[in-house]
């Protein structure tokens, strides 16, 4: 498994930030306007950090995992079989892949798709 996106909603982004970056010795980009304004690091693994306010009032802080996927389609519908209910289908993001969060047990993830 790899973490392609590991993914930060905070009421607290720029104290996330400021305390990642003192912790690790990285560096967060200017707002990307794709990812919901995520401030991004680059992983040791290759992937990314972002970090990012609620997009919307009801929106919880949580911490999610996208977990990189070679068919994003066909994991999909293997979460489903296993019981996972989807809180956003297979969506392509022009230039980055596709991505898809679920819910199961309580717990979200994603996927993404180069």
């Amino acid at each position: 498994m790899h973490v392609q996106y590991l993914e930060i909603v905070t009421p607290n982004l720029e104290e996330t930030c400021a305390a990642l970056a003192a912790q690790h010795g990285v560096s967060f980009s200017d707002p990307e306007p794709m990812l919901g304004n995520a401030r991004t690091a680059e992983l040791a693994s290759g992937g990314r950090i972002g970090v990012r306010a609620p997009m919307r009032d009801d929106e919880a802080p949580v911490v999610r995992p996208y977990m990189l996927v070679d068919d994003i389609e066909a994991t999909s519908a293997a979460a489903e079989a296993a019981g996972a209910e989807f809180a956003m289908r297979a969506t392509e993001i022009p230039g980055q892949g596709k991505f898809a969060i679920y819910f199961l047990g309580g717990i979200q993830y994603g996927l993404w798709e180069l």
